[in-house]
């Protein structure tokens, strides 16, 4: 199922959201609402009817820095899924691109990262599982990277930029294999953004 990337399509959840022409095509722009201090919570650009639990989403992003971003910011941004009817639980996997090259190579270690709301938030895991549900990925800042994720029952794949293999692979989502619900796209604090050519296909 594609999905036309027109504002209308979506529902801002804690986030603003906007058409804009980037290069003759036309995205969808979605910013964090300043307002939400918290990590990992649910702020994104929610696809209007949508109902997923396995399957495939697929979409292109490209993610840059605001100009009030805080030194934290990373371009944090991914994909939302089985949301349930009241945003208060959804699975989630998501980038930060200024990880994928930078010259620490512990930040490389941390270029993606699966988290689930509301319990289990990247902090939680990091002190729980270090490394276990954070990984390397080639990206960078103000370029159009294209992720997909794979998910079945209790599984979750993460696939950047066509990769053959996942680079992420999760193997216990936390809401269970039985949690379904919609998909959205995913911002965090001081991120611009812009997302393009959505498609999912529930199995």
């Amino acid at each position: 199922m594609n999905v036309a990337m027109n504002a209308e399509n979506f529902i801002p959840v804690n986030s603003f959201i906007s058409n804009i022409d980037f290069d003759g095509t036309e995205v969808l722009r979605v910013i964090k609402d300043p307002k939400i201090e918290a990590f990992d919570e649910p702020t994104y650009a929610k696809v209007s009817g949508s109902t997923f639990k396995n399957g495939t989403v697929e979409v292109k992003v490209l993610s840059r820095l605001l100009p009030y971003a805080p030194e934290f910011a990373r371009g944090f941004l991914g994909i939302a899924f089985r949301i349930n009817g009241n945003d208060e639980q959804f699975e989630s996997l998501y980038i930060r691109p200024t990880n994928g090259r930078n010259e620490s190579q512990l930040r490389r270690n941390r270029s993606t990262q699966y988290f689930s709301y509301p319990d289990f938030k990247f902090d939680r895991s990091r002190a729980e599982s270090p490394g276990e549900y954070e990984s390397y990925a080639d990206m960078g800042l103000d370029e159009w990277i294209e992720l997909k994720i794979k998910v079945e029952g209790e599984h979750a794949e993460l696939y950047v930029n066509n990769s053959k293999y996942p680079v992420l692979v999760v193997n216990d989502l936390k809401l269970g294999p039985d949690a379904e619900g919609a998909v959205a796209l995913w911002v965090e604090e001081g991120t611009e953004g812009f997302f393009k050519d959505l498609k999912f296909n529930p199995s």
